[in-house]
């Protein structure tokens, strides 16, 4: 499970920011599926009633933001439009490394492992490397966080224990050079919390 989302942070930091700045951007769907919506409807029975419910994605209430200028807005809606972008690829990396994990339990040795997940890491290289070419910087950094959100572990502390601290310091040196590093953690109550706020907003398709 974690050999794959070190697949997923190399691919990060050499495709989010080696790329040409001047690189035509395909459209994007900012409205595609991260928010399954959920109606489940049942009953109960109770001092021997019928009472039919109904059950329903949560909804979160915040107070209004204030925005002191129009920069301060924009940078708001940028950040809205980098969430609906990449935390699709955020929950799908997840759900692979999950499906991977399991079906990697069912294999009777290290040797059958180790093949099948040269087999998962092409693939990934094949499907995600394009798209993660067309992220911007932004983006690209937004991604380390959010995938760090959805695994609890940080790029840099992944490439460490696979490839030990040489290794791992040369990717953050590169991820450093361009402004960003393999050692970001996600702090939903800190300096995240506006990025939280956001990404809870845009699962529940309030946003």
């Amino acid at each position: 499970m974690r050999h794959l989302l070190l697949t997923f942070m190399l691919l990060l930091t050499f495709c989010a920011f080696a790329q040409d700045s001047k690189q035509k951007r395909e459209e994007t769907d900012y409205d595609s599926p991260t928010f399954v919506p959920m109606v489940k409807v049942g009953k109960v029975l109770e001092n021997g009633d019928s009472i039919q419910y109904m059950e329903m994605n949560n909804v979160y209430v915040y107070p209004p933001i204030t925005f002191t200028s129009q920069k301060q807005q924009r940078a708001y809606n940028r950040l809205v439009k980098n969430v609906k972008i990449v935390l699709p690829i955020a929950k799908e990396a997840r759900k692979i490394m999950m499906e991977t994990a399991e079906f990697l339990e069912t294999l009777p040795d290290e040797k059958a492992k180790d093949a099948h997940m040269k087999l998962v890491e092409r693939s990934i290289m094949r499907e995600y490397k394009p798209r993660m070419k067309k992220l911007t910087y932004s983006q690209g950094k937004l991604l380390i966080k959010l995938i760090y959100r959805e695994s609890n572990s940080s790029g840099y502390e992944l490439i460490q224990a696979f490839l030990g601290p040489v290794r791992a310091g040369f990717y953050q040196a590169f991820a450093w050079a361009f402004g960003a590093s393999l050692k970001k953690k996600y702090d939903p109550e800190g300096i995240d919390r506006l990025t939280e706020r956001v990404v809870l907003m845009v699962e529940a398709g309030q946003i």
